[in-house]
């Protein structure tokens, strides 16, 4: 009867994902004495918001099949450094960085980083929030309220909010006053910057990156080891046209592009419900087809998202919320594709940023 349950268990297909346990890479342990079954299930990411209605429905699914035994479900994570396109290498507290990039500015990007990193925070993940985007760093007030940075053996400490750690140039200067630097100072300070940022065991870093594919974001992208890169865009084709170069940026420096996100795909009519695609429907489904990369999630156009982000509270903190549902859900689909990405050895290589 274990190899029954076994095989049981690897057909069942998850209902928040739309994918077979075995797919989602979750491996399980067996034990069966007599009509007592304890399963154990060990996820390679994080699992905490999925983990009551995926026991309960693990346990009725067998229940069902197999109804003279008694189960019980046990749900696990254990999150792996994965590879970085700078081989063997990867940053000194930080398992897994990941780049959040746009071809141009306005589709949502940091909007998109936060909601990301916050989400996999409240999945049970240890997070941390990198905002390069110097010029226009809006990361601290989507926060909110936060611990502020501090200083240990000469290296800053990151601020916390919301349960992730985040650093940014907002934190260290006047955020009401221009950012006057060239191209390369900008590039330089940036990496400078991740560099003496203490990071406290990350199992994932988001760097929200400038817009555009510049000089800067060359540079960024060829110097940090970077785990894989997420592409935010809008329907119309002049956001996706610019993300085409964001894409073919990271393919030309060696980084894995994980997926899209489409942003502000649908709105829906506070007063009559109705559902309309403003910015134009199948641009990021399009491209996801081109370039052969799985369209990680479409998030509503929501006057709910811009007033949590303008409040300090991003949407996800809503869990049960109809509004951050999807984000919920492209935050999940993202952290399971990232776990079945190969393992990165860079613990017997030199880390960066020691």
């Amino acid at each position: 009867m274990q190899n029954q349950i076994i095989s049981h268990l690897a057909q069942m297909i998850d209902p928040t994902v739309g994918l077979s346990l075995t797919d989602i890479g979750l491996k399980p342990n067996v034990v069966l004495q007599d009509k007592r079954c304890t399963i154990e299930l060990t996820a390679g990411f994080p699992i905490q918001l999925l983990t009551k209605d995926l026991q309960l429905f693990i346990h009725n699914s067998l229940k069902t099949q197999f109804p003279s035994v008694q189960f019980e479900v046990i749900l696990n994570q254990f999150i792996k450094a994965h590879r970085t396109q700078l081989v063997g290498k990867g940053l000194r507290g930080v398992k897994n960085t990941i780049a959040i990039a746009s071809g141009k500015g306005g589709v949502g990007k940091s909007t998109v980083t936060v909601n990301l990193a916050v989400a996999l925070s409240r999945a049970g993940a240890r997070v941390g929030i990198l905002d390069a985007d110097i010029y226009g760093p809006s990361i601290p007030m989507m926060l909110g309220s936060y611990k502020p940075v501090t200083v240990h053996d000469e290296r800053y400490l990151p601020a916390t909010a919301h349960g992730i750690q985040a650093m940014s140039i907002a934190y260290l200067t006047d955020a009401e006053e221009a950012l006057i630097w060239r191209g390369p100072m900008l590039a330089k300070s940036l990496l400078q910057l991740l560099d003496i940022t203490l990071w406290d065991e990350l199992d994932y870093l988001f760097i929200d990156l400038p817009p555009g594919t510049g000089d800067i974001q060359l540079s960024l992208v060829q110097k940090i080891p970077l785990t894989t890169a997420i592409v935010v865009t809008t329907p119309q084709n002049i956001a996706t046209l610019d993300a085409q170069k964001a894409i073919k940026m990271f393919a030309r420096t060696g980084v894995d592009v994980l997926g899209l996100v489409e942003n502000m795909a649908t709105h829906t009519c506070s007063n009559c419900g109705h559902h309309e695609a403003i910015f134009g429907e199948g641009g990021a489904k399009r491209l996801c087809e081109q370039f052969q990369i799985p369209l990680l999630g479409q998030l509503p156009l929501n006057s709910h998202v811009r007033q949590q982000a303008d409040e300090g509270n991003p949407i996800v903190n809503f869990y049960n919320d109809e509004v951050s549902a999807p984000w919920i859900a492209t935050t999940m689909k993202t952290a399971l594709l990232l776990g079945q990405k190969p393992i990165n050895y860079a613990d017997k290589f030199p880390l960066q940023g020691t």
